[in-house]
């Protein structure tokens, strides 16, 4: 029997292509009116596709968390004792609902959180560690290379914490606004971002500067209108509380990017300024950094003047990225230009303060990992090890899978974390869950390190003068 040769296959869809026909393709020429069109709609879609969840109310409302979360997840307690002390305790939040499962409000947690830390075994603990006379630690995560999980790892790093019982301060530095819109926020201008906070920080600088020059007779540096509105403001003024009741945010929209071209500007008008320490200036002298435990900044795609001000400003650093040659490439380079940029700061600075004997800039971070998101370990396990092996001490152990619930409610503009484990199967949210505790965990133990050490150089500063004074 004969076979019958099989079709030849057809040719590339690139091949015999008609540029008559693709011309009739192309539409009208496009003008810049058309992206004021494009940007108009995409912006109803955003709002509409942004508020996919949310309250019939318009508002966004964080869910409910049953028993069985509470004691697998939120508190050390088994659930029979847990059921016990709310019996035995009827003043305290009784959760919604009938029978053995109860639904508590995130504010009922901590109130609970709050009552057996005061009340329940020394053994355990209740309130997560922070020592106390230490400061917030300050964590940017960053990297210049956009679609590696920068904002999705800070969102779910600040909701974790939140979870866990911190206070958090989540400041979002990308102009695309994508953190302010996982939290609810609103930001209608520039004015409710950090930038009237940074443009303060120049203010103080030309405030001291002008007191100099008054001083030698000389006329004043002029403030414009900005400047000066900027001087009114605070960081309470563009502060927002967020549907977590332990997450506040301060927000980004489209016109925080004017801060690039803005930020050179002033600089050019006052080279002393250290437009650097704009942002950790005020987290520092407006107390920030006592009544949060942690704050977290999502910063944009570039090492830009924004950038630059979250990484001096940082105490831990996160660089995430995916397990391909393409982004390892793209990392290395950003440490590359993270090393260019900081060292050229401290050699220009460095050079006038010896000059003047005032002590050096010296830009230092307690510690520094990068972090594999979106990772696949049936196909990428020989590139990560290579990733690995490369980075070395600066890599994370933990690789940070994708999971089915990461993309589902990453279509309801959700963190895993908010997202009702009744929508999916039980093994499916458990396994998303986990790929995110893990990575959690892990900046945990960076963030209890730290403060334990923070808290051992204040123990061994305050003996060494207690010394001094003995011995004086």
């Amino acid at each position: 029997m004969t076979r019958k040769p099989e079709p030849a296959p057809p040719p590339p869809p690139y091949f015999n292509l008609d540029p008559e026909r693709a011309a009739t393709r192309l539409g009208d020429s496009i003008d810049t009116t058309r992206f004021a069109k494009a940007a108009a709609f995409a912006a109803r879609g955003r709002q509409d596709l942004a508020k996919k969840g949310y309250a019939p109310d318009g508002k966004k409302r964080l869910r409910k968390f049953s028993t069985w979360e509470v004691c697998r997840y939120l508190l050390p307690v088994a659930p029979a004792h847990f059921r016990r002390v709310l019996r035995q305790n009827p003043d305290l939040p009784q959760g919604e609902g009938s029978g053995g499962t109860k639904w508590f409000t995130l504010e009922e947690v901590l109130r609970l959180r709050a009552h057996l830390a005061d009340e329940g075994l020394a053994t355990k603990q209740y309130r997560p560690y922070r020592p106390k006379g230490v400061s917030a630690k300050i964590t940017a995560v960053a990297n210049f290379k956009g679609g590696v999980g920068k904002t999705s790892t800070a969102a779910h790093l600040a909701m974790a914490a939140a979870l866990d019982g911190y206070r958090v301060l989540v400041i979002d530095l990308d102009s695309q606004g994508s953190m302010t819109s996982i939290l609810g926020g609103e930001v209608p201008d520039e004015w409710m971002t950090v930038f009237p906070l940074i443009a303060k920080d120049y203010v103080r600088y030309l405030d001291d500067e002008n007191r100099v020059r008054a001083a030698r007779g000389q006329p004043p540096l002029p403030l414009d209108e900005t400047l000066s509105e900027a001087r009114t403001r605070t960081a309470r003024d563009v502060i927002q509380t967020t549907h977590w009741p332990n997450i506040d945010l301060i927000g980004a929209q489209l016109n925080l990017y004017w801060a690039e071209f803005q930020i050179p500007v002033w600089r050019m008008q006052a080279r002393g300024w250290p437009l650097w320490d704009g942002l950790s200036n005020f987290l520092n002298d407006e107390g920030l950094l006592d009544t949060y435990d942690v704050v977290i900044l999502d910063t944009p795609p570039a090492l830009g003047y924004l950038t630059i001000n979250a990484l001096a400003a940082a105490d831990i650093l996160l660089v995430p990225l995916g397990a391909s040659f393409l982004e390892f490439d793209s990392t290395g380079r950003f440490f590359d230009m993270l090393y260019s940029t900081f060292a050229s700061i401290e050699a220009g600075e460095n050079a006038a303060r010896r000059a003047a004997g005032l002590e050096e800039v010296r830009f230092e971070w307690d510690v520094v990992r990068a972090l594999l998101t979106r990772y696949d370990a049936n196909q990428q396990g020989d590139l990560a090890n290579v990733i690995q092996a490369y980075f070395g001490d600066l890599m994370s152990s933990h690789r940070q899978e994708f999971t089915a619930l990461v993309g589902q409610a990453g279509e309801q503009v959700n963190g895993i974390y908010e997202a009702d484990y009744r929508d999916f199967n039980r093994e499916t949210y458990t396994r998303g869950r986990e790929a995110f505790d893990r990575t959690y965990a892990e900046f945990k133990e960076l963030l209890i390190g730290c403060w334990w050490r923070d808290q051992q150089m204040l123990r061994a500063e305050k003996e060494e003068r207690h010394g001094a004074q003995k011995a004086g």
